[in-house]
This record gives C-alpha cells, structure tokens and sequence, in this order.
C-alpha cells in the first residue's frame, strides 16, 4: 500500500517500484516507527483528532504489532508495501479498520522518517559506547597483565626506542576514548525530535511538540521545521565517527599483525581468530586482523557517498536522502562488528615476552640514551649527535650492541665518556628516564593506568543497566556462577536450583549481553544475604559489581529488611559500599545452611560483613549494645 495515490491515474510502473520503494532496507526502523506512531497518537489526542478511546485503541495494536515484529523482523520483507511507514499502517488499518487511517493528520512522511532514523542513531549510538568501553576495560586489563613487557617501539618501521607493551596498548585505549568521545558528542547534537514538523512548514495543529520530544525519550524538539525534515548531519557525524574509529581498529590491525609475523615473532594469536592455507598446512593467517583493515575502506566509502548526496541538495526533503540509510546501516554494523572481533582478538592472545625483550635491546634503541649522556657531559647535543652516530657505525661493523663497546673506543670519540657511561645504556635506564607525564617509565606507567582504570570505572555508560532476571537469562547466569564457583569465589548453584531461584536474581545488561549476576538469598529468619555475585571477567571496572549490590540493597529495602550480609574474599569492595565488618556467629542461619556442608569449613578465608538497612540502622544497633 502506497500513501499517496489520489494524484495519480496510472499505476507505478513495476520497475519503477522496485527502483523506488525502500522496505527492504528501512524495515529496520519498524520499531522505532511504531514508538512514534504511538507518541503522536497521544499528540493527537491533545489537539481532539482522536478520543483517548480511540488512542487507546491504537495503542494497543501498535503494541500488539511491535510484539509481531519482535518475533520475527524479516516477516516485513514478504510485503509489496513501499516503506516502512506504509506497512507499518497498513498493519494498523487492518487491526482497527478506518481508526488507523485517521493516525497520519498532521504527520508527514519527511518529519516520520527523520524521527525514525533518529531514534534508531540514537538506540545504535548507546550499543556503539558500549562497545567502545569494553573494547578499552581488555585493553587496559591487557595493559595491566603485561606492565613489564618490554616491546620494541618504531619509527618509520625501524627500531627507534624501547616502550612497554603495556604503553603500546595504552596508546589504542586513548585513541578509543576519543572515538567515545566523539560518539557521545554526535550523540547530544542528534538528541532533537523532528516529529511535529510536517512536510517541511510544520504541522497545522497545535501539537506541543517539547512534551512529544521528551515522551520519545529526545532532550528537546527541533527549532526549524524546514531544517528538520532536511537535516541529516547526524547520519555524517556517526559514519565520521565511525570512520575514524575503523582507522584506529585498522592501525592496532596492522600492527597486530606485523607483531603476529614470524619475522618479529612477538604474539601468537589464538586458533579461535584465524585460519590456515588451502595449500600449505604449516600456515596460521590473521585473517580476523586483515579483514578488519579491509573493511575499513567499506566505511570510509559509506563516508564519501552520504558527503557527495548531500552536497548539493536544496531544502528541504529531497528523495536523493533515501540513499542515507544503507550506508549507515552498513558503516554502523561494521564498526560494531569489528569492535567486537578487536575484543576476541585480544583474548588468548599470547605475548612473547623474551622475544620482546630481545627485540628492544637490538637495532641500537638506546643511542638516544649515549647522546643525552653526553650532554650530561657538556656535550651539545648536535655534536652528541653527530658522536653517537659514529659510534653506532663502528658498533655495526663489529657486529655488537653499543653497550659493548670498550671504554677505550668510547673515549677515542669523545674524552669526557666515563666508565659509568654503562648504566646509562641499559635497558631499564632507558625506560626509567622516561618518566615525565605520559612516557614509559614505570611510575607514568603506572599512573597512566590508574588514571585509565577510574576514568572507565566512574564512567555511567548508557544502556548499560541492573534489572530482575528473566527466565531467558538463565543460561547467562548459569555460565557466571559456573566461571565463579570453579575459579573458587562462589559456591557451585546447580541449574535445577538457578531455575527455582530465578526470581531472586538481578542481572547486568551491556550491549545486549548479559554481563553479572547477583541473588538475594532470604533465610526463614528474615536474614538475607548477597550470593552468586560475578561479572563476566571480559566486562569488568565498568561499575556493574557496585550497580549489582546497590540493586540487592534497595530490593532489600522494598522488602522491609533489616540488614544484608556477604561472605566474601575482597572486603573492601563491599567496605566502599557501606558494609561493616561483622561476626560469622552473628550469622547462625548461613554457618549452618552452607558452612556446615563446606569443605573449606576449617580454614575459610572469607570475611563476613553486613549493610544495616538505612531506616533500621539505629534500630539494630541498640539491639546489639543491648
């Protein structure tokens, strides 16, 4: 069903139609067509083009048709309908009858699709920032495991100087936080509602389009409806964003890979991110890594077509803007594809630290070292400079590194050399001296991943959040409490006791995933404790621990209880939260439950502590005095 019609005494020419209509691709945006078919239906009932029986009525065939879709979005494809936007009332018309057609006053196709399209960037967008966090929460947990690591660092692809591999991926966490950055940013400027704006002069009833703006969930509605209905800035913005976060993806790709080869031989990546040769057995290709780079020209190309359609477009909707879609859809899929797969790389990946090690002490990384101790000598560093560089001529035609040249020769080049010119060339000197902000050293080392791990840890990602537990999420929690209780921090739950237990759980959310997990446990006394606490190891720093207990202490709160406990090997996490060390006697109905039947009854290292509800807080402790 077409939405237009009237004008016309010939059909569409079937060509033509497939040429023109776009369900094949916008069908995508059927959810976010209803949620707004559904706000402007309550619009129109402040401006009395529908009853608030009839909006009701809508509604809930609205509702009942983003069920249908949940199900299964491709049964939109087997459709003739032009767009999203006509099957979408088509579907209601036949729910409701000639009701649905009274849905579209005041509403055009132009203020429908650039609302549409928005809430689509904006839902993307959330998903996007999460897994930006994650792909950085690996690499400074990378960071973390491999402080020490000495690599080799370049210049132009030789040897220049010594880094850590440690610095090496700190060095992609900040080229990611400005990708976070930047999404956010576009994200803000993208947060206006266009719906209420019409064709292009906006819409001839007196909608309040700032109370429509903010049922849709968008901070304010646009000011300009000629602007409105034309503006696809942020659809450039996002494939920007995305653009040059592929090229950072691509540049860690590259180097991955060159450290991958057998010529450096620094990593070994794992089975699970690459394949072999149709011909020659002995071969372990990175095609994860190179299908990565490669698929950055793919969103560059995405770039360069959205810039060159818009170019030249008058004002206000042109049908040339139907080309925004695809390409967005494509970039944006890569880009989350692709921060995906960078994450799997990481995993596994095996350094070869020796190897490394060998590496930076080789090619003479630290003539940089020989010339700055030469101006400590009073040296100017251009003669140092100069020095040095012959120095290394005759280290090479001995074939030995710099530091093992003799004293003698040293001072055949400049008389000030000493014989503690030596330490000066050793490895660990050459990093140590690197220690102003931001440098190798390994107390900037440190302090930059100090400062990395609390920026991600106070960072409040959105679309990351704690809700009860569905029965859906079984097998999620099942694999938690597994990973837990077999590295020894949980008891072992099996699945038949998680499933009559659902409803005790809370889970964590990112991106889709579900990444921890926690219950609360309600003794026959009333006592109640925090159990089976865990967040996937790959998601950790990111807050969800502390969202998880905060969950179980306001659900505690609806419940009426008086205080919660934990027993736990890492008090003071729960410390930071409000928990106070307290008695394992203080804790009858635990120690008999489960520390009876525990092996590790006789040397338990967990610590018990307890949360007094807020109101009761006074309450227990005269109790307790008394």
């Amino acid at each position: 069903m077409a939405l237009w019609g009237g004008r016309f005494s010939q059909a569409a020419d079937s060509r033509f139609k497939q040429f023109n209509d776009s369900l094949r691709f916008d069908y995508r945006l059927a959810h976010q067509d209803i949620i707004g078919s559904i706000a402007w239906s309550k619009a129109l009932v402040t401006v009395g083009v529908l009853t608030e029986t009839e909006q009701e009525q809508l509604q809930q065939a609205l509702e009942e048709l983003a069920a249908q879709v949940n199900e299964n979005p491709q049964q939109i494809l087997g459709s003739d309908a032009e767009d999203i936007h006509s099957w979408v009332e088509s579907q209601l018309i036949a729910r409701v009858g000639d009701l649905g057609k009274k849905l579209h006053t005041g509403r055009s196709r132009n203020d429908q699709v650039a609302t549409d399209l928005k809430l689509w960037c904006k839902k993307e967008g959330v998903t996007l920032l999460g897994q930006l966090d994650m792909l950085q929460q690996k690499l400074v947990r990378l960071a973390r495991e491999h402080q020490h690591t000495v690599l080799p660092g370049y210049t132009h692809l030789q040897r220049a100087q010594p880094v850590t591999f440690a610095h090496w991926c700190l060095a992609y966490v900040e080229m990611f936080e400005r990708d976070y950055s930047r999404l956010s940013d576009a994200l803000k400027r993208l947060n206006t509602c266009p719906l209420g704006c019409g064709a292009l002069a906006g819409t001839a009833y007196n909608i309040n389009r700032q109370k429509l703006a903010q049922q849709l969930g968008f901070e304010q509605a646009t000011r300009n409806s000629l602007d409105s209905v034309s503006d696809r800035d942020h659809v450039v913005e996002l494939i920007a964003t995305a653009s040059m976060s592929m090229v950072h993806i691509s540049r860690m790709s590259e180097d991955l890979i060159f450290y991958n080869s057998g010529e450096s031989a620094f990593l070994e990546l794992s089975d699970q991110v690459t394949s072999g040769s149709s011909l020659m057995p002995q071969k372990k290709n990175p095609d994860a890594l190179e299908l990565m780079r490669g698929k950055t020209g793919r969103v560059f190309g995405a770039l360069s077509g959205i810039l060159t359609t818009l170019k030249a477009l008058p004002l206000a909707y042109n049908k040339d803007m139907q080309e925004d879609k695809e390409g967005l859809f494509d970039a944006l899929d890569t880009w989350g594809h692709c921060l995906a797969m960078a994450e799997l790389v990481l995993n596994d990946m095996k350094v070869n630290e020796e190897k490394t090690e060998e590496a930076a002490k080789g090619g003479y990384s630290n003539a940089t070292e020989l010339a700055d101790y030469l101006v400590s000598k009073g040296i100017p560093f251009r003669e140092a400079h100069h020095i040095v560089g012959i120095a290394v001529v005759q280290a090479i035609e001995k074939g030995v590194p710099l530091e093992a040249m003799s004293l003698a020769e040293f001072k055949a080049l400049a008389p000030e050399i000493e014989e503690d010119v030596y330490p000066n060339l050793s490895l660990s000197s050459t990093l140590e001296k690197r220690s102003a902000l931001g440098g190798v050293a390994p107390q900037q080392i440190e302090f930059a991943l100090n400062e990395a791990e609390k920026r991600l840890d106070s960072r409040d990602i959105p679309g990351l959040y704690v809700r009860a537990a569905r029965m859906t999420d079984l097998d999620g929690i099942e694999e938690l409490v597994n990973y837990w209780s077999e590295v020894g921090e949980n008891l072992p739950r099996p699945r038949r006791e998680l499933t009559r237990s659902i409803g005790e759980f809370a889970v964590t959310e990112q991106a889709g995933r579900i990444t921890g997990c926690a219950s609360l446990y309600l003794y026959d006394t009333g006592l109640a404790e925090i159990r089976s606490l865990g967040v996937n190891p790959d998601f950790q720093r990111g807050g969800q621990g502390k969202s998880l207990v905060e969950f179980m202490i306001k659900k505690a709160q609806q419940m009426a209880l008086e205080r919660v406990f934990v027993l736990t090997r890492v008090p003071e996490f729960f410390m930071k939260l409000g928990f106070s060390p307290t008695s394992k006697t203080f804790l009858p109905e635990k120690v008999m439950k489960d520390c009876d039947v525990c092996s590790r009854q006789h040397a338990c290292d967990e610590v018990a502590l307890e949360y007094l509800i807020p109101y009761q807080r006074s309450l227990i402790y005269k109790e307790r005095v008394a």
